[in-house]
């Protein structure tokens, strides 16, 4: 059972994906990367570590059948996603057509607890704190799509 729900939450989040629309997103303002940091030590650590590292065991169902906080340093599976999808977990939770209908997860939804601006900032954040080879790596997966004509 562990594995047909893991294999739900997979298919739902490819399907989401799909073939993403680049995210064109401007370079981070040193102000934004603060203002990021300090919303990132306020929101998220307490789940996602102070150090993106996530909770222990993140790949394994807790007693409750929800998933631990994953990390988002380069351990985890944060930069495989584009923004614009990071930005709609981050503001709206984990809902259709993130996950399947009925998911159940610990992540709660911050659009209601910060706003727009506030979410790229923290996603700014946890995004410069990726090295350089995953930056890069983001760079190729999520390049803007040429036309053939």
């Amino acid at each position: 059972m562990k594995t047909l729900g893991l294999a739900m939450l997979a298919s739902a989040v490819l399907v989401a994906c799909g073939d993403p629309p680049a995210t064109a997103t401007a370079p981070a303002t040193d102000a934004a990367l603060a203002q990021g940091a300090t919303l990132y030590a306020a929101q998220c650590a307490s789940c996602h570590g102070a150090n993106g590292e996530g909770q222990p065991d993140w790949r394994e169902r807790k007693p409750d059948g929800r998933l631990p906080a994953p990390p988002h340093d380069a351990s985890g599976h944060t930069w495989h996603h584009p923004m614009d999808m990071l930005f709609q977990m981050t503001r709206d939770g984990m809902v259709p057509p993130l996950a399947p209908e009925g998911y159940q997860s610990d992540m709660p939804a911050f659009g209601h607890i910060l706003s727009d601006d506030e979410i790229r900032a923290v996603l700014a954040y946890i995004e410069s704190q990726w090295p350089d080879e995953v930056k890069q790596m983001r760079a190729e997966r999520f390049k803007p799509q040429t036309s053939g004509r």
